[in-house]
Formats: structure tokens, C-alpha cells, sequence
């Protein structure tokens, strides 16, 4: 078994327990106001503000294989809040990655959302009441997203052996944690 393959199985009920938080449900039956919008942004906006630069510091010796430089969302997220209306805040509780190891299994939560979140931008574009939204955060890699996340995952299974896969699944426990709790 991968260690992405890992993730997936071992971080699913973090996954189910996000999409009843954010009431994904509502995306698909075109029922998900945008209150629900402006809820799911400002709450990955607080995971990426305590988490990106902490992972990206971790992850330097991968910044080439990685892309790291075109994954940067913090500063498309921001502009969402922007043209949201909604203001920059910090959170009360810190994120703390301890390796190399955590910081691949949070960034995997993030490249997830990213994947998830072309969906979602698409399904969003759709629906009444967000004609004027700018998907900067969702839509961040556009047609690319495939290719982003395959890269990510290639990476990730090529780099971590499997006497880390439990320290690469800690980071992602965290900073899902860290997202089901922020609010």
C-alpha cells in the first residue's frame, strides 16, 4: 500500500466529518448559500494562515519536486475574503508540525481540498447567487488541478518509506483537526 493510499483510508472519517461542517451536501442540490461560501473560505483561510508557511519551511528540499512555488494558496485565499467582504483574522490555537514527515501529511489535507475544491467551484459557477464570485482559493490550479494533485501524490509516494507513514498520517490528523475545530 502507498502512503497516499494510507491517507485516504486512514483520514476518511476526518473527510466525512469535514463535508457535514461545511455542508457539502448542499453544494450538489444547489442549496448552499452564500453564507455557507463565506463559512468554508474563512475556515480554510485559518487553517492556511497557521499552516502554509510552516509546511513550506518543512518541505524545502522537496520546493523543485514539489512545485512548491505554484502551490502557494494563502494569497488567492485572501482575495477571496477580499471580494467576500470577509477581514483577515488569526486564530486562537497554534498548528504544530514537528517533521518533514507531518508537514507532507498536512499538506496532503490541502492538496485534497484543492482537488475537492475544482468540484466545488464548478458546482458553485452554476448555482443562483454566485454570479460574481471569483473561485481564486478552489480554482486555484483551473485545468491543471489533475495534474497538480498527481504530482503531489507521485512525490509523496515516492519519498516516504513506510516506517513513516504513521508520522506522515499525524500531520494530517493535525491539520484536520486544526480545520474541524478552528470556528
Amino acid at each position: 500500500m502507498t502512503v497516499s493510499e494510507y491517507l485516504k483510508q486512514h483520514t476518511a472519517s476526518y473527510h466525512i466529518a469535514a463535508e457535514k461542517l461545511f455542508n457539502s451536501q448542499k453544494i450538489f442540490n444547489k442549496t448552499f448559500t452564500l453564507e455557507d461560501y463565506k463559512k468554508i473560505i474563512h475556515t480554510n483561510y485559518l487553517m492556511l494562515l497557521h499552516s502554509e508557511n510552516k509546511i513550506f519551511k518543512e518541505l524545502d528540499k522537496y520546493s523543485e519536486k514539489l512545485q512548491l512555488s505554484d502551490r502557494k494558496k494563502l494569497p488567492l485565499i485572501e482575495k477571496d475574503l477580499k471580494s467576500l467582504l470577509l477581514e483577515k483574522t488569526a486564530a486562537g490555537n497554534e498548528l504544530e508540525l514537528t517533521s518533514l514527515h507531518e508537514a507532507l501529511g498536512a499538506m496532503y489535507v490541502i492538496e485534497g481540498s484543492t482537488l475537492g475544491g475544482n468540484v466545488i467551484a464548478r458546482q458553485l459557477s452554476k448555482t443562483e447567487g454566485f454570479d460574481d464570485v471569483t473561485f481564486n482559493f478552489f480554482g486555484c490550479y483551473h485545468e491543471n488541478t489533475g495534474a497538480m494533485w498527481k504530482n503531489f501524490k507521485e512525490t509523496l509516494d515516492a519519498e516516504v518509506h513506510e516506517n513513516k507513514y504513521d508520522e506522515v498520517l499525524s500531520g494530517a490528523r493535525k491539520l484536520y483537526t486544526f480545520l474541524l475545530n478552528v470556528n
